[in-house]
């Protein structure tokens, strides 16, 4: 008798151990972790005359602006060996480039994966206002958070990032 209950409860704890193992596995296969935002590639603002305010910038806080505004140059926390670069960015205030919201600024994060991040965010109901463009520079696509502020995400090629503001000449703010 415990013999027969012995050999039962084998089974039935073996059975429940490799449902539960198979379960794990299965879930860590569905499962791909999404990196969400890794840093801020961007702070975009309207204003009323965005040359006048990049020379103010550039004359008394030594910003070297060009023609989109300026970029901070910076090393990356996880590989200091590789560049960062965040965009400043002055609009016109007139600018419909923020639409649909209706706020003076817009938030640029940068990040990894961002089809992934995209297809996670679409589940999760947020709304995402375009389609993901492609430049040589990165990727980018432009989301809603839930007070209509919009943000645009950018999965970033930081070297070709960096070649391209060589090539019009620009200097960065370090």
């Amino acid at each position: 008798m415990k013999k027969t209950l012995l050999t039962v409860f084998t089974i039935a704890a073996s059975f429940g151990l490799g449902f539960a193992f198979n379960n794990l596995i299965t879930k860590s296969k569905d499962v791909v972790a999404v990196k969400k935002a890794t840093g801020v590639g961007g702070i975009f603002f309207k204003c009323k005359n965005p040359k006048k305010l990049k020379e103010w910038y550039s004359s008394h806080l030594g910003l070297n602006t060009n023609q989109y505004g300026a970029v901070f140059e910076w090393y990356q926390g996880a590989d200091s060996t590789k560049k960062g670069f965040t965009q400043w960015s002055p609009f016109i205030e007139t600018t419909k480039y923020f639409a649909p919201s209706t706020k003076d600024f817009m938030i640029n994060y940068r990040v990894e994966n961002l089809k992934g991040l995209v297809a996670q965010l679409k589940k999760d109901g947020v709304t995402i206002t375009d389609t993901i463009e492609s430049a040589d520079y990165g990727k980018f696509v432009h989301i809603m958070d839930i007070e209509g502020n919009k943000i645009e995400l950018w999965e970033p090629n930081d070297i070709e990032y960096e070649k391209l503001g060589k090539q019009m000449g620009s200097k960065t703010t370090k």
